[in-house]
């Protein structure tokens, strides 16, 4: 039951963000909004854990910052096997990417505290 929140969240503030940002990112519709939030999870599973173990070095020394640079890469990846979803360059993977989260985060928060 968690994991089924977890995505419509997701795909619910994927649909939000492109349409308040439509320079930085677009998504054809719900049905890719939900395809885009369950390769995000499949993802963030199983890539971006290796691609931080990578990288560990470089974001050791730069403080956490270069996590960011993997978010964004993370999201560059889904556009190239989401069909229906699209980001705007690099900045727009990494302003995406941070708005997500920030989203993401608010709504976990108060959906515990409604529990």
């Amino acid at each position: 039951m968690n994991i089924l929140f977890r995505i419509l969240v997701t795909s619910i503030l994927v649909l939000v963000i492109s349409y308040f940002f439509p320079s930085i990112a677009h998504v054809d519709g719900v049905n890719s909004a939900i395809i885009v939030a369950i390769v995000l999870g499949l993802l963030n599973v199983f890539i971006k854990p290796v691609l931080v173990l990578f990288t560990l070095p470089v974001t050791i020394f730069s403080l956490g910052l270069f996590l960011l640079v993997i978010n964004a890469a993370i999201i560059a990846l889904c556009t190239k096997l989401v069909g229906g979803f699209s980001v705007n360059g690099f900045f727009g993977a990494l302003l995406f990417s941070i708005i997500l989260s920030i989203s993401q985060s608010i709504v976990y928060k108060l959906s515990l505290k409604n529990k």
